[in-house]
């Protein structure tokens, strides 16, 4: 990789990295932005891309904060190019949200003893995109009303299926919310204790997150969650992610207030986000990968889930 790739790159992790560290200095969570926007009123959804397909990753996070801070209530985003390929035209004098592209190629190269070895190489790579709201011209079903929110209890008992089928052990009692790695459990408390069957599902969301760090499943290292602060901040910001991506997945709207345990991770998300500028973007590929694996474990995957 040529060095201005690797300035490229820094840049676009520094960027963004800045951006979501603003934003936590003024006490917002970006990611829960959405859910107290007007949109709370509609459809509970992650960003689209043009076709239907929904962005997953930090692409999720990076557009409902853009969504939110210039009013627009369409998920849909699209490229400059693909609003003009369905007849359409961005308006001018607008301006795009920055999305990104993360994979990897092979490079083949020459070791010291001059024989041939291939070397995978990662990329990212920035691209623009605009809102809907932003152009003008598209098909009529771009601009339609978003769908009206399904009934409470059919949604609620959607996703008590959805946690049913992962096989997940939930306990119920007490007055903390955790996942124990010993007994590979999830403990909850009584659900009439939350403030509503929304506020429930959020969290067992995120202990569902962690509940995928076991071997057998997604398999991440939480040996030092209860020594080292580092290591337990990106593993609560990776849960609180996933909660909200898997949220928005089940159509439901997630606690609009932090739990009282968050309070005390805000600080030490901050620290960890201005000492690592690819913190939030770690994070946030956990968390996509988390929530995919639980979704993995329901007996019918949507072609749309897939697609994200």
């Amino acid at each position: 990789m040529s060095r201005k790739q690797e300035n490229q790159r820094a840049d676009v992790y520094a960027r963004i990295t800045d951006t979501i560290v603003a934003q936590l200095e003024r006490g917002v969570r970006p990611w829960m932005q959405p859910w107290s926007a007007t949109n709370m009123a509609g459809r509970i959804t992650r960003p689209l891309r043009h076709n239907g397909e929904r962005y997953s990753g930090m692409n999720v996070l990076l557009l409902w904060s853009e969504g939110l801070t210039r009013g627009y209530t369409s998920p849909i985003w699209m490229t400059f190019k693909q609003a003009l390929e369905l007849g359409g035209a961005v308006r001018k004098g607008e301006t795009g949200a920055t999305v990104i592209y993360a994979s990897r190629f092979t490079k083949t190269e020459t070791d010291g003893q001059g024989a041939e070895v291939e070397r995978d190489i990662p990329f990212l790579k920035a691209y623009t995109v605009f809102n809907v709201a932003q152009i003008d011209g598209l098909a009529d079903r771009y601009y339609t009303d978003a769908a009206p929110v399904l009934d409470p209890v059919e949604r609620i008992a959607h996703a008590d299926q959805f946690f049913r089928n992962t096989g997940a052990v939930i306990r119920h009692g007490g007055s903390q919310a955790y996942y124990s790695p010993v007994s590979d459990h999830i403990q909850m408390p009584a659900f009439e204790s939350f403030r509503d069957a929304a506020s429930y599902v959020a969290t067992l969301s995120h202990e569902s997150c962690h509940w995928t760090a076991h071997p057998d499943r997604v398999g991440r290292d939480l040996s030092r969650y209860g020594k080292d602060k580092t290591d337990r901040s990106r593993e609560e910001l990776l849960a609180e992610l996933g909660s909200c991506f898997l949220c928005a997945d089940l159509g439901i709207v997630p606690e609009l207030e932090p739990r009282p345990d968050h309070a005390s991770y805000l600080q030490s998300w901050l620290r960890v986000l201005s000492d690592d500028k690819r913190a939030i973007f770690q994070a946030a590929a956990h968390a996509q990968r988390a929530v995919a694996y639980l979704h993995s474990l329901q007996p019918l995957i949507s072609e749309e889930r897939e697609a994200a």
